[in-house]
């Protein structure tokens, strides 16, 4: 009988479990390795006192794409974890007002209605347009490899380009529309889970105004760790070895192909290597010169994607005004992208995400108490001193009490604060960035650090960095695209 090939997945994230699970059903004998003491990566949970807080993702978009993986296997999602549609899918605050957004979309017409004239008409175009180029998205662009620009132009593209609005701004795109600022908010927020600005990204990614109000914000039960759990369970059925507590020091490259992955505990002999750690580290620090695709200059000169402050609270009491997910953004809300992406600087009125998700999992706090977090997008490479994080913090807190008028501080008995260095120590992440590249247009598809390196025969790269890009269904496609490239090249 021969012996299976040897492939090692360097990074236990979402985009290493679902590799290591397609390799391991490609008939590779799979090793993942995980630097940290939990799988995850930065969907980690942080588990204190009766209270379980995800730690880095915590909104589940784009389901489909989820069933689609796990029915690759013959398998259901709901036999790996349970999922819940939310209502309301979040309320949006400004400093004079709140509002829901909810699985009804007349509601949520009659909602934009009440910003300008006509909004409702308005909503109902702009969402058709959306659901046309996500449709467009699915089946031509997201799940491919692009070794060069004429691949990513292909005849549907080029046929339907003006309607997919490849070069325009999503900004400008969305002013055709609407005059209103609070309808232009509630389209673009997404961009900055994207790691973008909606000024840079291209408005191709109206497609996310199809996703959140379309197909819906779902949450599965015990928070996004549960995905990671039933990642795991379905990698292991498959015979996928995980080795956790296990950082990786060095890829031994012979003759242009890597033969053996080198951790602090031992060396891991292999035919293939796939990293799903952090892009930048890998390349500069794992690999020798001679084998790097990328120079220490390209990424530099990389638009990055924002940092985070993040905000854990664990509360003895329920919050009356927040529901799951909650939004606020501030007046006028272009100075904090400016602060993240023109003149860095920690955000003087910055807007800012709340999770609560208590509001609708009891399994993730005591009973009568809430698990909160705030979260605040902030550029990469900050000075992140502990002073700096705690005159922050209660920035923060003076804010959402005004806004809220509810009391919390009086209420803490759990606090932990993530941000820059946090990112960096935990994840090698560049500049403490979250999510990696931006999407930019140069960022974008063929723009984006390839699947397969340039100078090493054996290996590869799969998650965030990689096309389609940031945000967890899109890392799930990234590793059906890089184990498809596999296929065809290691036969």
């Amino acid at each position: 009988m021969q012996e299976k090939r040897r492939a090692c997945v360097i990074g236990g994230g979402f985009g290493g479990l679902t590799t290591a699970a397609l390799l391991a059903r490609s008939g590779w004998k799979v090793t993942l390795v995980e630097k940290n003491a939990e799988l995850g990566g930065r969907a980690r949970a942080w588990h204190e006192k009766g209270f379980v807080f995800d730690m880095g993702p915590s909104w589940y978009l784009m389901p489909e794409v989820f069933e689609q993986f796990f029915a690759y296997f013959g398998e259901k999602r709901e036999n790996f974890y349970a999922l819940n549609r939310l209502d309301p899918y979040y309320r949006v605050f400004w400093d004079d007002g709140s509002v829901d957004i909810t699985p009804d979309i007349e509601k949520t017409r009659a909602t934009f209605a009440t910003f300008e004239p006509n909004g409702d008409e308005k909503l109902t175009r702009y969402m058709a347009g959306a659901k046309y180029k996500y449709d467009i998205a699915m089946k031509e662009f997201l799940y491919r490899d692009y070794k060069n620009v004429f691949q990513f132009l292909n005849k549907r593209i080029l046929l339907e380009g003006t309607k997919m609005n490849i070069f325009s701004g999503l900004d400008s795109f969305v002013r055709r529309y609407f005059t209103s600022n609070r309808a232009a908010q509630i389209l673009e927020y997404a961009m900055v889970f994207l790691g973008s600005s909606p000024k840079n990204a291209p408005a191709l990614y109206s497609i996310m105004s199809h996703v959140d109000l379309d197909l819906g914000v779902f949450f599965p039960q015990g928070g996004m760790t549960s995905v990671v759990s039933g990642l795991s369970r379905l990698a292991e059925s498959l015979g996928v070895e995980i080795r956790t507590s296990s950082p990786v020091t060095r890829l031994a490259v012979t003759g242009g192909r890597v033969d053996a992955v080198e951790t602090e505990n031992d060396t891991i002999p292999c035919d293939l290597a796939v990293v799903n750690a952090d892009y930048a580290f890998a390349e500069s620090r794992l690999l020798p010169p001679e084998y790097r695709t990328y120079s220490e200059k390209y990424w530099n000169k990389r638009t990055w994607a924002p940092s985070m402050f993040i905000l854990y609270l664990g509360l003895s009491k329920k919050l009356a005004k927040t529901v799951h997910h909650n939004l606020y953004f501030s007046t006028p809300w272009d100075d904090h992208f400016d602060t993240i992406f023109k003149n860095p600087a920690w955000p003087e009125n910055p807007s800012y995400y709340v999770s609560c998700a208590s509001y609708d999992d009891s399994t993730v706090a005591p009973e009568g108490h809430e698990n909160v977090f705030f979260l605040v997008p902030v550029a990469p490479g900050l000075e992140d001193t502990d002073e700096i994080r705690e005159k922050y913090a209660e920035k923060i807190l003076d804010h959402f009490e005004r806004l809220t008028g509810e009391t919390i501080r009086d209420s803490i008995i759990i606090r932990r604060i993530y941000s820059h260095r946090d990112f960096a120590e935990d994840y090698n992440a560049f500049k403490g960035s979250a999510l990696g590249l931006a999407h930019t247009l140069n960022q974008t598809a063929v723009f984006r650090p390839g699947h397969r390196s340039k100078r090493v025969g054996n290996l590869y790269y799969s998650g965030q960095y990689t096309h389609p890009g940031v945000g967890v269904p899109m890392t799930f496609i990234a590793s059906q695209v890089v184990s498809n490239l596999i296929d065809k090249d290691q036969r």
